[in-house]
């Protein structure tokens, strides 16, 4: 089975965002550039972590190779919704990071969710791609692959925490979303306030 790679190094764009209202909200990673548009949905968790991930890559990076990274983003925030049409290319079942020396960029690979056999790496999962490259799992799965600069690695996890946020508020007794209507707290026995 053939597979295809989004490669996008470095892309015109490259952000995570999302597609309906709170609480039904589909979460996406959108790279653009080329003429090309390649739109994957993940969960919340993945955004949630990728963006937790690159920050301690990030300080990683500077700890060990030096890499200097000014306190204001040399690129401006990216506010502006996902572009259109945003169509689903896959869902992503695993990311990647690496940080390439060389070039001093850092690499994103978002790997489509395919079956795993036990043992294998499944959806949620978040490589620091420092495993060998012996029987990957995923060698004939669809993959997108962005190569960011440090300071646009900065600017997507300043997004994708905004985005994160945005979501519904939490309940201040249980912690989990409130929907408009209120929720069934288990801290009320499941009775509405």
């Amino acid at each position: 089975m053939s597979h295809q790679v989004h490669a996008f190094e470095p892309p015109e764009r490259f952000v995570a965002g999302t597609v309906g209202p709170p609480g039904e909200r589909t979460f996406f990673l959108q790279a653009r550039g080329g003429g090309r548009l390649v739109s994957v949905a993940l969960e919340k968790v993945q955004v949630s972590l990728l963006a937790e991930k690159l920050e301690e890559l990030l300080a990683e990076a500077t700890r060990r190779f030096g890499v200097e990274l000014s306190d204001t983003p040399a690129v401006v925030s990216d506010n502006e919704p996902l572009d259109t049409p945003v169509d689903e290319e896959f869902r992503v079942g695993t990311l990647g990071l690496a940080y390439d020396v060389d070039t001093a960029t850092v690499v994103i690979e978002a790997i489509a969710a395919g079956e795993t056999a036990e043992g294998e790496l499944g959806d949620d999962d978040l490589d620091d791609d420092e495993e060998s490259d012996d029987d990957e799992p995923d060698d004939d799965l669809d993959r997108l692959r962005v190569r960011l600069t440090p300071q646009a690695v900065r600017a997507f996890i300043d997004r994708a925490r905004r985005v994160v946020a945005a979501g519904r508020p939490p309940c201040p007794l249980c912690g989990q979303p409130l929907d408009p209507a209120g929720h069934l707290c288990p801290r009320h026995n499941g009775y509405h306030r």
